[in-house]
């Protein structure tokens, strides 16, 4: 058997199981003739978020601003990804709200040709610092106006989240609501409830990440993209099950539904992250042969 062959004949073996999952775990599954929403993909720079196969995010990991400097210059040659995430929990002074703002500016001038994701993952949904709501609302609000990004991780739950996006709209920046579970994974109608949810707080682009406990809760979060997808998507999806069981999830997007996925260029920033470029080059190979499978069709 030929390996696109393999791959393509895996691809229909797991659609079904996403639709047998979808159909035994959830009363209002997506049945076959229902409409496709139509899908607004991001486009930033030449990067359209939600067309052809997944981008692939690089995050930092450094705690310092030069070490995250020399990352991100080293990142803007690559072509393994097309995003990189400065992650400001793991610098020592991610809640200095000048100095980051400095730092956003500088990276941004470093790469024209990659989208700068911003984020400052929180202590209780996984990061490395805890911060107050208030200050996390103040920091990100003068990171929109002071520093310059693409795209914004603001996370669902934190009350300013809706005026937040609604900030890094009028500041020209995009938004990824975002959500996390380190301990289990929701039910797949709590998971489509979420990125709904999102969807409606005017987020560009929903994100669900959550922690397995077993093979069933990796094929719930890949039915649960498959059904947001195919129900409800009007925005780019970025989903995943975390750790090294839910490692299927960070290559399946295009099939599943999910446009972007994390990779690793060093140190990981979460459990279960592949290297970019193996990630970029298994990507490309099940992009080209879903394309064969378009093309014989």
């Amino acid at each position: 058997m030929q390996r696109r062959d393999f791959i393509g004949g895996g691809s229909a073996m797991l659609a079904l199981a996403l639709m047998s999952h979808s159909a035994s775990g959830a009363a209002d599954a997506p049945r076959a003739d229902m409409v496709t929403p139509s899908l607004r993909p991001v486009k930033i720079k030449n990067i359209a978020i939600g067309e052809g196969q997944p981008k692939v995010i690089v995050s930092t990991t450094a705690a310092d601003s030069e070490a995250v400097k020399t990352f991100v210059r080293s990142q803007a040659l690559q072509v393994d990804s097309d995003v990189i995430e400065l992650r400001l929990d793991l610098l020592h002074n991610g809640q200095d709200a000048a100095a980051m703002a400095q730092l956003t500016r500088e990276l941004y001038a470093m790469l024209p040709n990659k989208v700068l994701l911003v984020t400052f993952r929180t202590k209780a949904e996984g990061g490395k610092q805890a911060i107050a709501d208030d200050r996390y609302s103040t920091l990100y609000q003068y990171l929109l106006t002071q520093g310059q990004m693409d795209l914004l991780d603001i996370e669902m739950y934190r009350p300013a989240a809706r005026e937040l996006v609604a900030l890094a709209h009028q500041q020209q920046v995009r938004a990824i609501l975002s959500s996390h579970d380190f301990e289990q994974t929701p039910t797949q109608q709590e998971i489509v409830s979420r990125l709904r949810q999102q969807q409606t707080m005017g987020a560009d682009i929903l994100k669900i990440a959550a922690m397995p406990r077993d093979p069933s809760d990796v094929i719930r979060m890949m039915a649960a993209t498959w059904e947001m997808r195919q129900r409800y998507a009007q925005q780019p999806l970025l989903t995943m099950s975390m750790g090294g069981m839910g490692a299927v999830t960070r290559l399946a997007g295009e099939l599943t539904g999910s446009a972007l996925t994390f990779g690793m260029a060093g140190d990981a920033s979460a459990p279960g992250q592949l290297e970019a470029s193996d990630l970029s080059g298994i990507l490309t190979l099940l992009h080209r042969a879903a394309e064969d499978d378009a093309k014989s069709s």
